[in-house]
């Protein structure tokens, strides 16, 4: 008599060429993880090789009922570290019959981002810090805390060890293993400062792989959290109190950033990222009020300040950067529940010094009025606004006089558009 387990682990490549291939995307929430699975008559690497899918939108509040049909259009493929042998997970994203994004296919914009000629000569780099809590599936409460109690206060189980201090070390390890397995490029694991949460990185991936790198890694640690029978949580703040919250860092950096100089670059970068402050808040996860309080190791939401090793800033620059004068920079704002495609797009749009129109938010609604902060420009005007401030500035740079436009028009001008 077979055991589920000897089903679960046979190896079809010794009967057969066909493959199953896993596809996976994203719900509605914008956070949840949907997947299922179809036969492939052999095997491929290639997304464009595979066949697009559809599924019912209306049972993932993405389509209504009368005209539910939605197509999964296949983008990046990884090896399944669940069924192994030529078996693949497809990271797919979402779109109407014809041919039009969801409104939730928050990739499809990030992809026009990454595509684009100036962004692909600076080779971003993105690295990811994933923190996300592990809770008991009955009770809603962190793993390896006392059912309706505390464990002892924060300070030894950040990087602990010992049955006291580190709880759910056997499913990190696995998802690690997991994770390279797939071809995902993990970088490292540690426990975090409260109990019971953990995190993984990774990076450094390259524009639009960051995103699917960084999905793939949450499906297979919400399938390993299944098999173990504990909840994994991405809650920015899991627990009131005296209690760290969960975040995703992300470290970035350009080509311009890694050279000789790149310091100043970053510190221009900064300086864009604090103009539109706000407006990145605003993306970067739910619920992050309840965690950029302003304490434990957060920023207050409603202010950017940025700082060489300030673990208690909005951007964060590593010494080893201030010492070399070029290097990377870290945010610190997102919520551990932030979509990473809406973060790198939001990040990488605004990073550009040079002024390109077709980088801004052209897919997006203005923000706050005008009239709120004048150096709030910046952020609200783009498109052909903010193409009149470039050729403003550069007549003001080049020291060309229009005379219908005031002088210091064009030298306001050269200055809101980074000219």
């Amino acid at each position: 008599m077979s055991l589920l387990s000897d089903l679960l682990n046979l190896n079809l490549s010794d009967v057969t060429e066909k493959v199953i291939a896993e596809y996976i995307w994203i719900g509605g929430s914008g956070m949840d993880i949907r997947s299922k699975a179809r036969t492939l008559n052999e095997f491929t690497s290639d997304p464009e090789k595979l066949p697009k899918w559809n599924y019912d939108g209306s049972s993932t509040d993405q389509a209504p009922g009368q005209d539910s049909e939605v197509i999964l259009y296949p983008q990046a493929v990884f090896r399944d570290p669940f069924r192994r042998g030529k078996n693949i997970l497809v990271m797919c994203d979402a779109y109407t019959p014809q041919g039009d994004p969801l409104p939730t296919n928050t990739r499809y914009n990030a992809k026009k981002i990454f595509s684009h000629p100036d962004v692909v000569a600076e080779e971003p780099w993105y690295g990811i810090e994933q923190e996300y809590t592990l809770l008991q599936q009955d009770v809603n409460w962190p793993i390896g805390w006392p059912v309706g109690g505390y464990p002892g206060p924060q300070g030894p189980y950040y990087c602990g060890v010992g049955a006291d201090k580190a709880f759910g070390r056997d499913i990190v390890n696995s998802h690690y293993k997991a994770c390279l397995y797939a071809g995902v490029n993990i970088s490292g694991i540690n426990g975090e400062v409260m109990p019971g949460q953990w995190e993984f990185q990774v990076g450094p991936a390259v524009g639009i792989s960051a995103g699917d790198e960084l999905w793939v890694a949450r499906y297979i640690l919400e399938r390993i959290t299944e098999i173990a029978g504990v909840v994994l949580s991405f809650d920015p703040k899991p627990i009131k109190g005296d209690w760290n919250g969960a975040g995703a860092h992300a470290n970035y950096s350009t080509e311009s950033m890694r050279k000789d100089g790149g310091f100043e670059v970053i510190k221009k970068a900064i300086e864009k990222l604090r103009l539109r402050h706000k407006e990145h808040i605003a993306a970067y996860g739910e619920g992050n009020e309840r965690r950029l309080t302003g304490h434990h190791e957060t920023a207050n939401i409603n202010t950017f300040h940025w700082g060489v090793a300030n673990r208690g800033a909005s951007i964060r620059v590593g010494r080893e950067t201030e010492r070399n004068g070029k290097g990377y920079f870290e945010d610190r704002r997102p919520a551990s529940n932030m979509d990473p495609y809406v973060w790198s797009k939001r990040l990488q749009s605004c990073i550009p010094w040079f002024p390109s129109p077709s980088l801004r938010r052209v897919d997006e609604p203005l923000g706050s009025p005008l009239t709120q902060n004048f150096c709030h420009l910046e952020s609200e005007i783009f498109g052909v606004q903010r193409f009149f401030l470039y050729l403003l500035g550069q007549a003001s740079n080049s020291g060309v006089q229009i005379p219908w436009i005031p002088r210091w028009w064009c030298t306001m001008a050269a200055a809101i558009a980074g000219v």
